[in-house]
């Protein structure tokens, strides 16, 4: 997790004209703009220009950056790129004879216990959970808990989704697409 994108210009010996370095530059961006998979933005990448061939004719700002938004799309595809989801910092408080049912609920919700506690009476449970789960998930507490869990949580991390997910979203990002 660093740069979301840097671009390294490594072209010696005017194999391309230095006037189409940006436009490289501008093609590769507007492809990481759009991603390969589900039409969302790719992080997390370094690009390095290092070989080119200018044309005296052909050669123009719209071919370098045509062709680098094609050469980057290309080398997505072969690079295997996953799908990103935001994690969530989940910490829920609740009577300790609550504990069992609500380490099921964030099981259920592809969620990770980190810790438990009690606390004169009350457990603390820390987990990692997915954004995408979390929804729904104050009327759930509440009803397993009589009204008496309260839970907080706060952005953590991005990571992977599981690989049967990423299938999900590639294929209704396909049907949306039709």
């Amino acid at each position: 997790e660093g740069k979301e994108y840097e671009f390294v210009d490594q072209v010696v010996g005017g194999v391309i004209a230095r006037e189409f370095i940006p436009a490289c530059d501008k093609g590769f961006q507007e492809q990481l703009k759009e991603g390969i998979l589900i039409g969302q933005p790719v992080v997390n990448v370094r690009v390095v220009l290092n070989d080119g061939q200018t044309h005296p004719v052909d050669s123009s700002e719209l071919a370098f950056k045509l062709a680098s938004k094609y050469a980057l799309k290309e080398a997505l595809a072969k690079a295997g790129p996953v799908i990103l989801e935001p994690i969530m910092k989940l910490e829920v408080t609740a009577p300790e004879e609550f504990q069992g049912v609500i380490i099921g609920q964030i099981n259920q919700r592809r969620g990770i216990i980190m810790n438990t506690r009690i606390d004169n009476g009350f457990v603390v449970i820390e987990a990692e959970v997915p954004l995408k789960e979390m929804f729904g998930y104050s009327s759930d507490l509440r009803g397993v808990t009589q009204g008496k869990g309260e839970f907080t949580m706060e952005f953590l991390k991005y990571s992977p989704v599981p690989k049967s997910v990423q299938d999900e979203l590639i294929e209704e990002y396909r049907k949306s697409k039709k």
